[in-house]
């Protein structure tokens, strides 16, 4: 079976399908000729569902995305650019939590979501590790505390400029500043060689962040835990990834204890027009 069926009886050779495609794999020879895969094009196209997308007309299928299987865009769900700019505008970094715990599912369906995110040449590297046990969160945390230590103890930079010592002392009279006492954390993990990785589990955060209000709960980037997971060898042992892989970032997560009122100030864009 080829790699992309043209359902002939809906196709209207338009070319969009063609026109879109980003490693150019698809061609039409004329207005009169239905789309095709050129020569050799299955061992380049990176299956990414353009082509299925795009055609308005539901004629085009892909291997592994039916265009049945494709759900169709609603437009009536489309954001105006009000409406985006309040999404956005309205989001807020997440560091007062609710001790109740998540639903598994509802964690899962958050990472499903994030899961569609961009990827460089839709390499989808991303994996994911869910810390859900608190007690197990919390041990994690006493290790990112232990990497402070040693970081005061060999005087690095980073103690003054993050301000370490208080992040332990606060530690050690019982405040999380790690992870801000959050039920769960979610790491964002791929294969230490994978180039598109750093990006890539950035960009699938953000959406995970994002869409994290719509389900009812908050999220903040853990860059404490993140660090520690990628500098300090007892961590990275202790979170069990798989061979070669390493965690590319992090966000703790939970039921947000207040929620917030207004959209706060940023400084205005410094913007060079060329």
């Amino acid at each position: 079976m080829s790699l992309l069926q043209v359902d002939q009886a809906k196709c209207k050779k338009d070319g969009i399908c063609a026109a879109v495609c980003p490693v150019s794999v698809i061609e039409q020879a004329s207005s009169k000729d239905y789309p095709q895969m050129v020569e050799g094009g299955e061992e380049i196209c990176i299956r990414c569902g353009h082509c299925v997308a795009v055609c308005p007309h539901g004629a085009m299928s892909h291997e592994i995305m039916a265009s049945d299987a494709c759900p169709p865009v609603k437009k009536e769900w489309q954001l105006s650019p009000e409406q985006a700019e309040h999404f956005l505008r309205s989001r807020r970094s997440i560091r007062v939590y609710k001790p109740d715990t998540v639903a598994k599912e509802t964690l899962a369906k958050l990472i499903d979501v994030a899961s569609y995110a961009p990827s460089g040449h839709n390499t989808q590297p991303v994996s994911w590790q869910v810390i859900y046990d608190g007690e197990e969160l919390r041990r994690l945390c006493g290790l990112v505390v232990d990497w402070q230590r040693t970081l005061i103890r060999d005087g690095s930079p980073l103690v003054e400029m993050l301000h370490l010592e208080r992040v332990v002392e606060g530690w050690e009279a019982g405040i999380d500043v790690i992870c801000r006492s959050a039920p769960h954390l979610i790491a964002a993990h791929a294969h230490k060689d994978e180039r598109t990785a750093p990006t890539s589990a950035t960009i699938a955060l953000t959406y995970l962040e994002l869409a994290a209000p719509a389900f009812g709960l908050g999220a903040c980037w853990a860059g404490f835990f993140t660090a520690a997971a990628i500098f300090y060898p007892p961590m990275a042992k202790a979170l069990k990834l798989p061979e070669g892989h390493a965690v590319f970032g992090s966000l703790m997560i939970g039921k947000s204890k207040f929620k917030y009122h207004r959209l706060a100030l940023r400084n205005e864009p410094q913007v060079i027009w060329r």
